[in-house]
């Protein structure tokens, strides 16, 4: 994985001139983001060493490099997923090059389904903690010094520093903010009734596909995350409204000005 990630890194260094000061990674239908950027280079995953390629509708598969006013970012646009057939490892080898890129900061978004009743489509929420119930870790198997120690420490997976400035910035803007806990099942089919009734009951307010993994990867390198969810349908765990990936990109798009506001804001003063 070292090497790898040293190649990856070196073909972006020698194509890319530019060091950045944030990782964003994208989620469904939050590709309009790249519209804040001033993009100065464009990189399509086939054309990078060991990247994986993204197959989900929504996800173009690029890198982007630019500026949010006097910040450098790089930009997921389209994320990889355990069920697209991919390791683990595979799906976190984007953030593994972040940092080795310089980038010590990372903001994740997605699309979820919500089960805190006081939620409702459209809303957007800051993730403030996960519960991990993938069926593969991120970090299993032979540990890698070079990247972090054996042992992660999970106490603080959302930099509480990162969404108090998050919060500040929805309140002065007047944004509904919601906050909560991010359940990551494997996907890809959405969850049944009893599935949402088990997500209510460990304690989580929404249910997703993606992030943590990510957001572990980072944490083993010592990276501080921020992570927002748009709740694009809910899982009302006694009459289920039927959902399609299709509808999700929907409702993501409606609250994806609310995003890249919080987002872009984020990147400009923290």
């Amino acid at each position: 994985m070292w090497e790898k990630v040293a190649e990856t890194v070196e073909f972006i260094q020698k194509t890319v001139n530019c060091t950045p000061d944030y990782g964003v990674i994208l989620g469904s239908g939050l590709g309009g983001f790249v519209n804040d950027i001033e993009v100065e280079y464009k990189l399509a995953y086939k054309d990078i060493p060991n990247f994986p390629i993204s197959t989900v509708e929504g996800h173009e598969g690029a890198l982007l490099f630019g500026s949010i006013g006097n910040k450098k970012v790089m930009a997921m646009q389209g994320r990889f997923h355990y069920y697209e057939g991919y390791d683990m490892k595979q799906v976190t080898f984007p953030v593994r090059v972040m940092k080795q890129l310089g980038i010590n900061k990372l903001v994740v978004s997605n699309a979820s389904g919500g089960v805190n009743p006081s939620f409702k489509v459209g809303d957007v929420m800051l993730i403030t903690d996960h519960v991990n119930m993938m069926p593969e870790h991120p970090l299993r198997g032979s540990n890698d010094v070079r990247f972090g120690p054996r042992f992660v420490n999970m106490s603080e997976p959302y930099s509480k520093s990162m969404n108090a400035k998050v919060r500040a910035i929805a309140k002065e803007n007047k944004i509904d903010l919601k906050e909560g806990v991010y359940l990551a099942l494997q996907g890809p089919t959405f969850e049944t009734l009893a599935e949402y009734r088990m997500v209510k009951a460990v304690g989580a307010d929404c249910v997703g596909m993606s992030t943590v993994p990510e957001v572990i990867v980072a944490k083993h390198m010592n990276m501080d995350c921020i992570g927002v969810s748009i709740i694009t349908d809910m899982g009302d765990e006694e009459n289920i409204e039927e959902v399609n990936h299709q509808e999700v990109l929907e409702a993501a798009k409606k609250a994806e000005p609310i995003v890249r506001k919080l987002i872009k804001e984020f990147i400009l003063t923290y």
